[in-house]
């Protein structure tokens, strides 16, 4: 039996249309609580203001928020609101959600909305913000149950009742001692199936996984990720409990340092977007172009110096290019590899050794089966294609596969050395290593193969064309 795949429903055509339709306000909420918020966001980018204000009307407050959550940019729709209705909108997103909306907007409009919000929100809001964007506790949120240690079970769960209601990350409940310092963790379940007589201490996992909103978010990534918890603890310098990171902030975290990294590698200082001014596009890219020009005309120059060799095998000049993209390539994924292995902090020396001693073989091993395979085909090529004689057209063949094998390890182990030397000289290897280790290789390939053609071809067989 043949199967038949669903069709997938336009949900954005859907909301568009049932907000423009002419049912009560009534019914239109009660349909739209069958749709997901984001959802709902996507929809808002095909309404007009007009019907916008009226889905502001239809829906309360937290509904609101939990659409502007989804939204990339919610600003330009809080400008539809009123400054006062904005506020209390805000105000129901989780403090690390206000926090990234309340920085599109323009310092008076921002001052404006805090000065709105209850004294409470505003504290969590600058506790947020005091933390600089690399480090975790820019991305911690404060939506979170705490108890106190001393509770018995029943105690603690009137407790967790009553804070549930603000807070909804409830899967773990935070245990603090009375002078709020950090103490342990407890899960959910076991709180929930614990019996009255039950010491609550017992059900207390004090090994809890945590972080110090202090730490960089790329040295303590990467412990956050082994943990398949759905959030984990921020303390500060003094051991108190500030916040949470949760699991979706985490993706996001990783998501936002692979793009990062992504361009680093192309030798940018940070992403850029399609609104981005030209001139601040330009900061970005241009110095390490006007590095990297510098550094080709080097290579340039060195091509420039191997001219005698060129003028007596002028054919040679024909395979350049293979030689250098095949370097280029070897170099940049073993580049991918080491940035992805150095990611590891706690990583040995030894074990740095190994990496590049692998990556050599690699490089040794490809660059062997490439290298014959260049030798057979070029010089197959060149007895048939340009009518060379064989001794000719398999000598070129040969230099092409002996430098192609060369270049292939030199470039195998540049590309490991060379992210190796930036992190331990504490610079990011993604931002110095992409750009430059394409142009050394560049200049590794240049110099191997016409240095090979000079020993081999003209030195040793005395090819001449």
């Amino acid at each position: 039996m043949e199967n038949k795949r669903l069709n997938e429903p336009d949900y954005i055509q859907e909301l568009v249309a049932l907000i423009r339709s002419n049912r009560s306000a009534k019914e239109i909420a009660d349909e739209l609580g069958n749709y997901h918020e984001n959802d709902i966001a996507d929809a808002m980018e095909e309404l007009n203001s007009e019907d916008r204000r009226k889905l502001y009307q239809i829906l309360n407050d937290e509904d609101i928020s939990d659409i502007f959550s989804y939204l990339d940019d919610a600003s330009p729709y809080l400008e539809e609101i009123g400054l006062e209705h904005a506020a209390d909108i805000i105000q129901e997103m989780d403090a690390d959600d206000a926090v990234d909306l309340l920085e599109e907007m323009d310092d008076d409009k921002r001052k404006q909305l805090i000065d709105l919000m209850d004294k409470e929100y505003q504290d969590d809001i600058r506790l947020i913000s005091s933390y600089k964007d690399d480090q975790i506790g820019s991305k911690m949120t404060t939506n979170y149950v705490e108890i106190r240690r001393n509770l018995t079970v029943k105690q603690a769960m009137r407790s967790l009742i009553a804070q549930a209601e603000e807070n909804d990350n409830i899967s773990t409940i935070y245990v603090c001692d009375d002078d709020d310092t950090y103490y342990g963790a407890i899960a959910l379940k076991d709180l929930i199936i614990a019996r009255d007589y039950v010491d609550l201490d017992s059900l207390i996992s004090q090994s809890f996984p945590y972080v110090r909103a202090s730490e960089e978010i790329d040295e303590c990534i990467e412990r956050l990720k082994d943990y398949a918890e759905d959030s984990i603890p921020v303390l500060d310098d003094d051991d108190k409990l500030i916040g949470v990171i949760t699991s979706q902030e985490i993706i996001e975290v990783v998501d936002d340092e692979m793009g990062e990294d992504y361009a680093k590698l192309a030798g940018l200082t940070a992403e850029e977007d399609l609104n981005e001014k030209l001139s601040d596009s330009m900061k970005k890219r241009l110095p390490w172009l006007i590095a990297l020009l510098g550094l080709g005309m080097v290579v340039s120059t060195v091509v420039g110096m191997f001219e005698s060799v060129v003028s007596q095998v002028a054919l040679i000049v024909c395979f350049q290019s293979l030689i250098l993209d095949m370097a280029g390539n070897v170099g940049t994924q073993s580049l991918a590899v080491t940035i992805r292995v150095l990611m590891d902090e706690k990583l040995k020396t030894k074990e740095k050794v190994e990496l590049i001693f692998k990556e050599i073989r690699i490089g040794m091993a490809n660059g062997t089966l490439l290298g014959v395979l260049a030798f057979v085909c070029i010089g197959g090529y060149i007895m048939i294609v340009k009518g060379k004689p064989l001794h000719y057209a398999f000598a070129i063949s040969a230099c092409v596969g002996v430098a192609l094998l060369v270049a292939m390890i030199i470039s195998s182990f540049v590309g490991t050395v060379i992210p190796m030397f930036f992190h331990k000289i504490n610079v990011d290897p993604a931002v110095a290593s992409g750009p430059l280790i394409t142009t050394i290789n560049d200049l590794v390939a240049v110099v191997v193969y016409y240095g090979l053609a000079w020993i081999l071809l003209i030195n040793i067989m005395q090819v001449v064309s």
